[in-house]
């Protein structure tokens, strides 16, 4: 199965609720952290509300 490795590189302070959650979601709360999630549409709908935050790597 096809993975993407997504880092939160943006600080989650003074954020949209709604992408706070999101991230949390993704298993990102803090600057640096770093999740391997599938690359299917829930996780690709959850980095295209957040992608300001984050990097993407496929994998």
């Amino acid at each position: 199965m096809e993975t993407v490795k997504i880092t939160l590189v943006k600080s989650l302070n003074g954020r949209h609720k709604k992408h706070i959650a999101t991230a949390h979601s993704l298993g990102l709360t803090k600057i640096g952290n770093v999740t391997v999630q599938p690359a299917n549409e829930q996780t690709k709908g959850k980095i295209a509300q957040i992608g300001y935050l984050v990097k993407v790597e496929n994998n």
